[in-house]
């Protein structure tokens, strides 16, 4: 069992920047890759980016260049930088991990973008 946690949302004005961050527990399983996705309200879940643990990144349409992952292998750590924030980012975002033991989620966070 992988718990995740994320931190750091909160309320920014457009066009600021929040960074996201999504600490593994201490677990001696290994995490081949990390997630970010998000919860738009009215809208599906859908890809912000991934990255692998060799550190190969993949973005959801539209997002990269405001957004960038990256990842602490050594602190069990997924970042997300995102920058240029729209009201539209607006939503609850999670983090997940990809295991041989399977796909485990954080409980999500709240990101508020004001115009």
């Amino acid at each position: 069992q992988v718990q995740l946690m994320e931190s750091g949302g909160g309320s920014v004005q457009a066009g600021g920047s929040l960074k996201l961050s999504c600490v593994a527990s201490e677990t001696t399983v290994s995490i081949n890759a990390n997630g970010w996705y998000r919860q738009i309200p009215g809208k599906q879940r859908e890809l912000v980016a991934t990255i692998s643990r060799e550190g190969l990144t993949n973005y959801g349409a539209a997002l990269r260049g405001r957004f960038t992952i990256s990842r602490d292998n050594n602190k069990k750590t997924v970042f997300l930088h995102m920058h240029g924030l729209k009201p539209e980012d607006t939503g609850v975002y999670y983090c997940n991990a990809f295991t041989p033991l399977g796909t485990f989620w954080g409980p999500g966070i709240q990101v508020t973008v004001s115009s």
